[in-house]
């Protein structure tokens, strides 16, 4: 299998190149149930433990149904499929230019939640325009055993969020094992609740916020991932939720830059225009370099050629 690797902000991406399973060349959601249901041994192998780590997010590159995409992607991490990955697709993109597949410039993504922009603006930079988002529940109270009464929003970026600002220990690198507990906490209460997004989805992503620590940022995040890694970028989908979040509440207008600041310092520079029924259309610029390139190899004999459970991983 080759592989190439770069991080986001912080948060790495594994773009698998070729030796992926055959999914066939219908639609990305379609064939993003046929990976989950007949080749999820490529998921595990790929980017869990040792070839990969927790915190690692693969995307598939695969042909795109849309003549006017350059690529289509699926996304994946330690524990399943996504739906859109915002710190992925600049990573792709920054990838795909160094490996002189595509220029600087505007390029569009086939997912399998939609389609979406990126613009690379220089070999490092990439501002994607990200699928619709909004806000579907405002003010969701719930007692989460060992915090009390938490309360949040639940909104769609690309993926399901609920987004709390009752963190319930100060947004800093120091606390991130107490704040990955309480986030999985809230994530097992909120489907104790029955309380899902659309259509009964599960909200796999908890979103702490607050102030940011620099001056030149608007807000801090905490993301805890499906998987139980924290988002070591300020988390694309997460920043797209809280945009919708924020618009849905009147407090940031179209064409505002919101600077998003992660746990550990890295930011995104966010901005959003109104589609569709209301709905937030937010571009996302951050920055991506290559780590690495390589072939991964998978033997027989080895008893982990398919790759370690999270769970077996962590003792």
């Amino acid at each position: 299998m080759q592989v190439i690797d770069s991080h986001t902000e912080g948060e790495p991406t594994r773009l698998i190149l070729s030796g992926g399973p055959d999914l066939g060349g219908g639609p990305l959601a379609e064939r993003r149930k046929i990976f989950a249901r007949d080749h999820d041994r490529f998921r595990t192998a790929s980017i869990c433990e040792p070839r990969g780590s927790d915190a690692m997010v693969g995307a598939l590159l695969c042909d795109a149904t849309d003549a006017t995409c350059a690529a289509g992607m699926i996304f994946f991490n330690n524990a399943g499929y996504l739906g859109m990955c915002g710190h992925a697709s600049i990573g792709a993109a920054v990838s795909l230019h160094h490996l002189g597949r595509i220029g600087l410039g505007l390029h569009r993504f086939e997912t399998p939640v939609g389609i979406v922009s990126v613009m690379l603006s220089d070999p490092h930079t990439a501002t994607i325009e990200n699928v619709a988002s909004f806000r579907l529940h405002e003010g969701i109270s719930l007692s989460v055993p060992g915090l009390g009464r938490v309360s949040g929003d639940v909104a769609w970026g690309g993926n399901w969020f609920f987004l709390s600002a009752d963190s319930p220990y100060a947004l800093e690198s120091r606390n991130i094992p107490s704040l990955s507990s309480a986030a999985s906490a809230i994530k097992d209460a909120l489907g104790a609740k029955g309380i899902t997004g659309s259509d009964g989805a599960a909200i796999d992503h908890i979103e702490f916020f607050g102030p940011a620590s620099s001056a030149e940022a608007h807000g801090r995040n905490f993301v805890l991932c499906p998987g139980g890694a924290y988002d070591r970028s300020p988390c694309g989908t997460g920043t797209s939720a809280k945009l919708a979040c924020l618009a849905a509440s009147g407090d940031l207008e179209p064409d505002e830059v919101w600077i998003q600041e992660s746990i550990i310092g890295s930011r995104f520079s966010a901005q959003y225009k109104r589609g569709e029924n209301g709905q937030v259309i937010s571009s996302i610029t951050g920055r991506a370099f290559v780590c690495g390139q390589s072939s991964l190899y998978f033997d027989s004999e080895d008893p982990f050629a398919d790759g370690i459970p999270s769970a077996l991983a962590e003792g």
